[in-house]
């Protein structure tokens, strides 16, 4: 096929267009993000493990891509498609390009599709599968291959992306220790513990209560992570040992599902779920809204969250009026659903970490 490559979706849409990264095929869930820049930081995001990427912004490459620039150690999404991906970059202080970037990184990649009308579509038919391919030019036999890829719906991602052995960030001296369950934790989330005088240690998803309790933290951070929250019983189980504890907590996205779940509070798949740099939330407590970065496929069921006397409702989505935020009322425990680190994006929601690390300080007093 050399430089042609071919998209093909659930519901049977055929979408033909340019080979670009590596040469292969790939299969995942299909989505889109809405941000303007930040495409190497989008790419990095565990968060995005098995999904294949649609970037709405017209032109992505046209900065190039350099090593600090990213969320974990490699690429996570499956496969990007794009309108224009661009071989040439004009950011001097770049090292690489992204053709020679998403090779390296072994992602296969579709260029000059009409991103915006398959978008559109996504809107409306909802969340699929999809299969990317650049060597294999008949529609039958990729149509086959996609009958076999399973439904984000049910599936458990976050131990894949886990980190598989502890590691620690950050002053060791620090009076402030929080420990972080690594369900995916973007670098930039770490990064706004640290700059808050936290001495971080960072533990693979499936870590038994007990042994991050050696730790010794004032506090546990639940993370970020891909896939379907509901079938991660050893994680909601953590949750609630360290409701049960009482020690403070803060959830980003995953982390917000869990603390749900933890308060037998159902998660739901979303239509198309919420992706990009522009999400308005209203912080219900101060009355400010706030502009958010967002990554989520799945949600809070809101009539439950609403119905259960334990949990307050601290953050809605402007858009939908989705369930953004909860806290838990007779416990030191809150979450979001979107991320205030924001990396790419805008910081109106980093206030959130100050209060985490607040709530820490209170309590060691």
């Amino acid at each position: 096929m050399s430089n042609k490559a071919i998209l093909i979706l659930e519901d049977g849409t055929v979408v033909h267009g340019k080979a670009f990264g590596k040469t292969g095929t790939a299969t995942g869930e299909i989505c889109f993000n809405t941000g303007m820049t930040g495409y190497q930081e989008v790419f990095t995001d565990p968060s995005y493990y098995g999904q294949v990427i649609i970037m709405n912004s017209v032109h992505v490459g046209n900065y190039g891509v350099k090593p600090e620039d990213v969320e974990s150690n490699s690429v996570k999404v499956k496969a990007v498609i794009g309108r224009n991906l661009e071989e040439k970059y004009s950011r001097f202080l770049s090292d690489n390009s992204l053709q020679q970037y998403l090779e390296s990184q072994n992602i296969v990649a579709i260029d000059e599709v009409d991103t915006r009308a398959l978008v559109a579509h996504v809107r409306t038919k909802g969340a699929m599968n999809c299969i990317i391919s650049s060597e294999e030019a008949d529609v039958e036999i990729l149509k086959k291959q996609l009958a076999e890829v399973p439904s984000m719906d049910g599936l458990e991602l976050a131990s894949v992306v886990s980190t598989t052995a502890s590691y620690t960030l950050g002053t060791e001296n620090n009076d402030l220790r929080i420990a972080v369950l690594d369900f995916g934790v973007k670098r930039n989330i770490l990064n706004c513990l640290v700059e808050r005088g936290a001495y971080v240690k960072v533990y693979n998803a499936k870590t038994p209560f007990a042994e991050l309790e050696k730790f010794n933290p004032h506090g546990y951070f639940i993370s970020n992570g891909p896939g379907d929250p509901a079938p991660m019983d050893y994680a909601i189980s953590t949750v609630k040992d360290i409701l049960a504890k009482d020690k403070p907590l803060f959830g980003i996205c995953l982390g917000h599902q869990l603390l749900a779940l933890a308060n037998d509070i159902p998660t739901f798949k979303m239509h198309h779920g919420h992706r990009g740099l522009n999400h308005p939330v209203k912080n219900i407590i101060t009355g400010k809204a706030e502009i958010t970065t967002q990554n989520h496929g799945f949600g809070v069921d809101p009539e439950a969250v609403k119905n259960d006397k334990n949990i307050e409702i601290t953050h809605v989505n402007l858009n939908d009026n989705s369930i953004e935020g909860i806290r838990v009322k007779n416990r030191k425990a809150f979450s979001v659903q979107y991320h205030p680190e924001a990396t790419p994006g805008p910081h109106d929601s980093r206030y959130l970490f100050d209060e985490f690390v607040g709530m820490i300080k209170n309590q060691v007093r």
